[in-house]
């Protein structure tokens, strides 16, 4: 059974169960208290009719003139007076005025007495005339219930039946608004596949539940993205930078054993083969790293980490690699409370990116002035690592993430083309993002934001 289906039974129970209930208190409510009334009525009959009877014998026929112009006209109204003595019959009294002895004895015993066959409802009272006491018993139809109430029935039963109706629509309407972001959601999903992972979710204004799937979402399919890239890039870029340093291993090796030589020449192949090895491990264990930062599924340990002592740790960590590197640290634009500057975060990886970042920046500025700037807003924290080097050529920039790519102003610097492209996927692991703008020879920014640690202060 689809959601919106479930939630449409659902609401139809839960107003069905109220508007039952509820019609149910308002019917016997009023059914009851029109019950009462009507005993009232009688009472007041009772007494009347033993005043008129009993009490105003000259004028008998006057008064019952009045009353039945006066007063308002019962149903089937009858009415019964009976000498209330020793010797009194309850029995045949009851026979004659069709009610239970009972309801005779209540009468005698309490003064007055209820009593409803049908709906023929009886009142009695006992009323005491000069030194005599008798009973005064006053029967007629319920006109109220018979007509009333059951009006009241029909437009309950009606009411109810419209409600359903008007909640079973509305509803159908609530659900289908409610309901329609995650089809929206889910047909933009089922486009998605291994050749178009580039798609993401568009994000509803509102900062609501379903923001925050499509955010999620959204993060999946980085993480997924960069995985296939990562996969993708693994075997062509190893094949391709192995090939150099093997080739020269190879070819050393051909030319060594091709014939004869002295030890001194052994000495400078195997040096030689050496110095090729070491590049070709430092190779591999770069594409290893770039490879399990790749989001290949392996959780990684995130806690609390203070970006200002980051970047402290980084610098001389640099200072330790580069010691004629210059780094100022600008904290101008500090944020004023400290919660503004905790990530959640594995602080290695965040460690070795900026590293990375900051390493490039000291190398390919020939150690020139580089300027790491940290600043924060309301939901992320924003470091930007400032140098006046060499620059990337502008037709250059939309290979910088790729394995391996080298911009063709770099072949007197030292390197593999992994750092970048390492720290990228060290960003995206923390849901954040990398964006670098730069001039070829006058330098280049790198600006890292990281979304903030929901941490309790």
């Amino acid at each position: 059974m689809k959601i919106q289906i479930k939630i449409v039974v659902l609401l139809l129970v839960i107003f069905i169960t109220y508007t039952l209930i509820f019609s149910a208190f308002v019917y016997f409510s009023i059914s009851q208290y029109s019950f009462a009334d009507f005993y009232k009525r009688l009472e007041i009959r009772a007494a009347t009719t033993a005043k008129v009877e009993l009490d105003f014998q000259k004028n008998t026929a006057s008064i019952k003139e009045l009353k039945s112009e006066y007063l308002e006209k019962l149903t089937n109204e009858q009415d019964h007076i009976f000498e209330i003595t020793s010797t009194t019959s309850l029995d045949k009294e009851a026979a004659n005025t069709k009610v239970p002895v009972s309801f005779i004895k209540e009468i005698i015993a309490n003064g007055t007495g209820n009593y409803q066959k049908g709906n023929t409802f009886f009142a009695g009272i006992k009323y005491k005339s000069g030194e005599k006491e008798y009973a005064v018993i006053v029967s007629a139809e319920n006109y109220y219930n018979t007509h009333h109430i059951a009006y009241l029935r029909n437009v309950l039963i009606t009411l109810i039946l419209v409600s359903v109706l008007f909640i079973l629509l509305a509803s159908f309407w609530v659900t289908k608004k409610i309901i329609k972001p995650i089809q929206q959601i889910t047909n933009k999903v089922k486009k998605i596949g291994s050749e178009n992972l580039s798609l993401r979710l568009s994000l509803p204004s509102q900062n609501d539940e379903f923001a925050n799937l499509a955010r999620t979402f959204n993060d999946m399919l980085d993480r997924l993205q960069t995985s296939f890239e990562t996969q993708n890039n693994f075997v062509s870029n190893a094949s391709h930078e192995f090939n150099t340093p093997l080739t020269s291993i190879i070819g050393q090796a051909d030319v060594t054993l091709s014939k004869s030589r002295s030890q001194e020449e052994y000495v400078e192949s195997l040096t030689i083969i050496l110095h090729e090895a070491e590049k070709l491990d430092k190779k591999v264990q770069a594409l290893l790293f770039l490879a399990q930062t790749g989001f290949n599924g392996k959780s990684q340990k995130f806690d609390k980490v203070r970006i200002d002592q980051l970047i402290l740790d980084v610098k001389l960590t640099i200072e330790k690699l580069y010691p004629v590197s210059k780094i100022h640290i600008d904290f101008s634009l500090l944020p004023e409370t400290p919660e503004k500057l905790k990530v959640k975060g594995n602080e290695q990886l965040l460690h070795l990116a900026l590293t990375n970042v900051v390493g490039n920046a000291c190398k390919y500025s020939r150690n020139q002035l580089v300027t790491v700037s940290l600043g924060a807003t309301a939901d992320k924290i924003i470091v930007a690592v400032k140098d006046n080097g060499i620059g990337i050529p502008e037709n250059e920039l939309q290979y910088i993430y790729d394995p391996f790519f080298r911009a063709s102003n770099t072949k007197q610097f030292e390197g593999y083309g992994i750092g970048l492209p390492l720290a990228r996927n060290i960003i995206k692991i923390h849901s954040g993002d990398i964006n670098v703008y730069s001039l070829h020879s006058q330098g280049t920014t790198v600006e890292i934001k990281l979304p903030l640690g929901n941490f309790s202060i």
